[in-house]
Order: structure tokens, then C-alpha cells, then sequence
């Protein structure tokens, strides 16, 4: 059975090639010759979330990086290359951080099961339920504080992302760049927009009081 899904790979890998070329018989020379995309996308790992598809975008038009719990890290080089290439060679214009509903990582770090390596990055969304401690623990609903955890650990990696120097720098010499927090719903397909734009290195204390 395994071995049938990974053939089924090849061909629709083929079909795909074929409705494309089918559209615009120059679609992949022109896309071999660079990428200029106008977005970041710093998502979860999670299967069910794929990036381009849910925003109805094309090959070229979002640089991806994604990890558990699309986390924001300040000692995370994989997530800081890519960050820097984003902003600082490809010039994006928009940065946008996509959490979602359900997510697996936001889940363990509201237990205190262990599931292994795991365990080491749960610990920096840990870290965001004790920041936000009084106000989760006082919602008696487990899935509503499910929910809630979701969207303030989304915002919380906004503005880690807008204190990296990557992002300070380029807001200093008056790059275009905005930031955001999204919260994708499984079960419904629909991107919540939780209103944490930052736009420049000045709006980051009111934006951040507006939200929390």
C-alpha cells in the first residue's frame, strides 16, 4: 500500500506539469528564471496547512518557512536564514505568521505529558502560557482556552519576529515591510485575521497594547 502512494506521487507530479503547461506552455522557463514573491509565510508543519493552497497563491508567490507551532525563535538559524533572505534579497513586502486551530505543539505545552525531543521546543510555547497565565486559566472551557493559547501564541511570535534586527534593520532604512498574526480553522478552511499588523518599529508598544 505504502509503495502504491509513493508511485501515485510520480504521476500526479506528471499530471500537475501537464495541466500547467496545459495553461501556459512557458510557465516553468519563466519560473526557472528567479522569484521576486511579495510574501513570507512562517506557518506550523502541520499537513493540513499548506501554505500557497489556502491563500490561493501561485509557484513564485510565497517564500515558506515552517516549524511546530510556527514558532519565531531568536536562536533559531534555520528560521533566521530564511527570514533574512526573505527580507533582505527577495524585499518582501509582507511577513505574515500562520497559526492554527488544533495545533498538535500548542496542545502539548498545555499538558505536562513528555513525547520526547519534542519536549525542548514545547518548552518556548510554554513559555508564552506563562505570560498569559491569569487570563487562559480563568477560561473554563478547555477547547476556548485551546483557541485562545492558539491566537496568543501567534501574536506573541508576531512581535518576536518585529525585535529581531533582521526586521529592525530594515524597518531603519525605511523598507516596506508589515508583519502579521493569522489563525487558519481547520474545520471551517477560514483565515482569522487577529489584527496584529506592525508596519513600522513606532507602532509596536500600541499595536501590542490593542492585542493584549
Amino acid at each position: 500500500m505504502s509503495q502504491d502512494f509513493y508511485k501515485s506521487l510520480i504521476e500526479n507530479n506528471k499530471e500537475w506539469v501537464k495541466n500547467k503547461l496545459d495553461l501556459d506552455p512557458e510557465f516553468f522557463q519563466k519560473l526557472s528564471k528567479g522569484q521576486s514573491p511579495p510574501l513570507l509565510w512562517i506557518g506550523c508543519a502541520d499537513s493540513r496547512v499548506p501554505a500557497n493552497e489556502i491563500i490561493g497563491a501561485q509557484p513564485g508567490e510565497v517564500f515558506v518557512h515552517r516549524n511546530i507551532a510556527n514558532m519565531v525563535l531568536h536562536t533559531d538559524m534555520n528560521m533566521l536564514s530564511v527570514l533574512d533572505y526573505a527580507v533582505n534579497v527577495l524585499k518582501v513586502k509582507h511577513v505574515i505568521v500562520c497559526g492554527h486551530y488544533g495545533c498538535g505543539g500548542v496542545k502539548a505545552a498545555m499538558g505536562n505529558q513528555s513525547i520526547g525531543l519534542i519536549d525542548n521546543w514545547v518548552r518556548h510555547i510554554k513559555d508564552v502560557y506563562r505570560l498569559h497565565k491569569d487570563e487562559l486559566d480563568a477560561i473554563n472551557d478547555e477547547d476556548k482556552r485551546f483557541d485562545k493559547f492558539v491566537e496568543l501564541n501567534v501574536k506573541e511570535q508576531v512581535f518576536d519576529l518585529a525585535k529581531t534586527s533582521i526586521v529592525q534593520n530594515a524597518w531603519n532604512v525605511g523598507q516596506d515591510l508589515s508583519l502579521h498574526g493569522w489563525v487558519y480553522g481547520l474545520s471551517t478552511g477560514i483565515v482569522n485575521d487577529l489584527g496584529v499588523t506592525v508596519e513600522n518599529d513606532s507602532q509596536l508598544d500600541t499595536v501590542y497594547q490593542l492585542n493584549f
